[in-house]
């Protein structure tokens, strides 16, 4: 079995993730009650096994590939924080902006797209949540899918490749909580459009965070850029149901590609021998 995880150390990052959180939340909220209500959605029972999945897996498949040169490794990673002011700008504001930019575009056509924030009844209490959310997601998730799947792909595949893989094992890990708020939010009949823009969506921020996570080498860089994108859809996305928040999912699952397309794949066509140095191999990942 140790074996078969150091020859196939990623692969086995995405099972662990997969067994702990995905059996997790069946554990605690029932496989009969995968269609949730509201209440039982919004009560978050659910959150602490899906999140700890991806920690736990990266922590013991990285002690397990590479014993404690590479938790001293893993260690230095996250505590990478001399990158640059940009890089701190560009993960706490990419998501922010193209949501608040969509949200005030749409609400031109009806004041229920407005921002969360502008339109709840209690703002403070709505910050809070998601302030304590949005951390949490980025931290205990990013400890997996930053601090070991991303640059242990990234040894073998380019930048746009490991996007792709993770992005896409990302969204598909999505899947079961996005069902769980298919009932909650009115999604139900648009359910499986909803899950394939949401797997397309998170590919798409997903090679961003690759990208800059090629030119920082940092986990925590990581962490903010998703905090912030899970802060946007808690704090920006308007508080609507049904088809008025499928309208409102598809352009934002859309915007990380054009995003991408015009930092990622743009220069690589202008300049196709140009290739960037992992960031992350100065550190002997």
């Amino acid at each position: 079995m140790l074996r078969t995880i150091k020859r196939h150390p990623a692969l086995a990052y995405f099972v662990l993730t997969f067994a702990i959180s995905w059996g997790g939340i069946l554990w605690v909220v029932g496989p009969g009650n995968v269609l949730a209500s509201k209440e039982e959605f919004e009560s978050f029972r659910w959150v602490p096994p899906l999140v700890l999945g991806p920690t736990i897996a990266g922590l013991l498949t990285t002690w397990l590939v590479a014993g404690k040169q590479g938790l001293r490794d893993y260690r230095s990673r996250l505590l990478r924080w001399r990158v640059g002011a940009r890089w701190y700008a560009v993960a706490l504001l990419a998501a922010p902006i193209y949501y608040a930019t969509t949200a005030l575009a749409l609400s031109g056509f009806s004041r229920e797209y407005l921002p969360a924030i502008v339109t709840a009844d209690d703002k403070a209490a709505l910050l809070v949540q998601s302030m304590v959310v949005a951390l949490s997601a980025g931290i205990f998730e990013e400890l997996g899918w930053t601090g070991f799947a991303v640059p242990t792909l990234r040894r073998r595949y380019g930048s746009l490749a490991t996007g792709l893989i993770v992005g896409i094992v990302w969204g598909v890990w999505h899947i079961l909580p996005e069902t769980l708020g298919a009932t909650a939010y009115g999604l139900l009949p648009y359910l499986a459009v909803q899950l394939v823009a949401v797997i397309v969506g998170l590919t798409g921020f997903r090679i961003l965070m690759v990208w800059i996570y090629d030119r920082t080498g940092s986990v925590l860089i990581g962490i903010l850029m998703h905090a912030g994108l899970t802060a946007s859809l808690l704090l920006l996305q308007p508080l609507v149901t049904g088809m008025s928040l499928m309208t409102v999912g598809l352009i934002l699952d859309a915007v990380p590609w054009l995003i991408v397309a015009i930092v990622v794949v743009g220069p690589s066509l202008v300049h196709p021998r140009q290739t960037t140095r992992p960031a992350h191999e100065s550190l002997g990942a």
